[in-house]
């Protein structure tokens, strides 16, 4: 947690930060001038009950400067549980929010992940939407193991303000917490996505879709083994009932 615009919740005993939209740009702006590194995570239902089991990715989530929830499950557990209801983004758009920011004051981004041609049509159309953002690098996520020093040595000498990472990265959000030694400060955000979206390979679900809940109804003709997702959101709502139920 950044500073007191942020209220960080326990949902399942998995942190989750509130965050009203008005409040995101000083929020962003004390990240980024604290001189300290900072992950932002785009939480989704999923992510949180992999958080929820120990090892790595408990450990990154509790460690995050900033959980964004992206799920409605998760408000719906807030709500259910009596928090503090938490405010929900759309992915891309907590992006786009973001680079806006970064762009108003003039800051930088570096861009790693995707493939090669996906990357350079996605950097291209960053540049294009965000005049004002110096985009001071980029590097797919094709690449020999062992170049992999030398990409993390060309980000820590560009100093982005923000490092945004897609598809392909080695450990995806993992890789963040695990190379953030190497760099002395700077926001770190990771979305699978991300770069896709920028380069117009794929698009969005619907606003409306959105809304309701039910995006991943957008993405099951792509991705059919997403519907073995409703077991791990019948186990959400099973141990949001047994926490509501210990607390009366």
């Amino acid at each position: 947690m950044v500073n007191d615009r942020v209220k960080r919740i326990s949902v399942l005993k998995v942190p989750v930060d509130v965050v009203a939209p008005d409040d995101l740009e000083e929020v962003i702006k004390a990240m980024y001038t604290d001189g300290k590194n900072h992950q932002i995570i785009l939480l989704s239902a999923t992510d949180l009950m992999r958080a929820r089991r120990s090892g790595e990715f408990r450990t990154m989530v509790a460690g995050a400067s900033l959980v964004i929830p992206i799920s409605l499950s998760i408000v719906k557990a807030a709500r259910f549980l009596k928090r503090p209801i938490p405010i929900r983004y759309e992915p891309f758009d907590f992006i786009v929010q973001v680079l806006s920011i970064l762009e108003r004051w003039g800051k930088s981004a570096y861009l790693f992940g995707g493939s090669p041609k996906g990357l350079a049509k996605a950097s291209k159309n960053i540049k294009a939407t965000f005049p004002g953002l110096h985009v001071v690098g980029g590097h797919s996520a094709r690449f020999p193991k062992n170049f992999h020093p030398k990409i993390v040595e060309a980000i820590r000498k560009a100093t982005p303000t923000l490092l945004l990472l897609g598809k392909g990265v080695p450990g995806a959000e993992r890789w963040i917490p695990r190379n953030m030694k190497h760099f002395n400060s700077g926001i770190q955000m990771w979305c699978s996505d991300v770069f896709d979206v920028f380069a117009e390979r794929r698009s969005r679900p619907p606003a409306a879709l959105f809304a309701r809940g039910l995006e991943w109804l957008y993405y099951i003709q792509r991705r059919p083994w997403i519907v073995f997702r409703w077991f791990t959101a019948l186990r959400f709502k099973i141990i949001s009932l047994w926490y509501r139920l210990r607390r009366l």
